[in-house]
């Protein structure tokens, strides 16, 4: 009797507990950031670390967003596009764009503000700072 008690018991706990504790993810949002070489009205990360996904949207100023027109008719004014992200050394990265022997990579340093673009040539790295932020946000999403 106290066995079947004891059994019923833990498998409430299981689907109570273990269901909640795989729903929650750790979101953070990077926002108001600027940019070395373009204006936008809105320039924003978000770093969703449990799916490991980036998601930046931005909104180009209108000259920038003419400056780009010019030689390419499909940019568009406003924009979003997503990245497959990874953790390494405190560090989460984007997954690599480009041929093996040339990548460009962004990179974000946990608890920083600072965005970085990160270009690798024949073995030879080098990172660039491409944007700072104004602001940073932490969320740990439920469902």
């Amino acid at each position: 009797m106290k066995r079947n008690k004891l059994i019923k018991i833990l498998i409430l706990f299981f689907f109570l507990v273990f269901p909640i504790q795989s729903l929650k993810s750790e979101i953070i949002i990077l926002s108001g950031c600027d940019d070395k070489q373009d204006e936008f009205l809105k320039n924003e990360y978000i770093l969703n670390l449990d799916d490991l996904i980036m998601t930046r949207n931005y909104v180009y100023r209108g000259k920038t967003y003419q400056k780009y027109r010019l030689t390419d008719l499909s940019v568009k004014k406003s924009n979003s596009y997503v990245r497959n992200i990874y953790v390494e050394d405190g560090k989460i990265l984007t997954h690599k764009h480009g041929y093996p022997q040339f990548y460009t990579q962004i990179l974000f340093e946990v608890e920083k503000s600072e965005v970085f673009m990160k270009a690798v040539m024949n073995d030879e790295e080098g990172i660039t700072k491409i944007s700072t932020c104004k602001k940073i946000e932490k969320f740990q999403k439920e469902s």
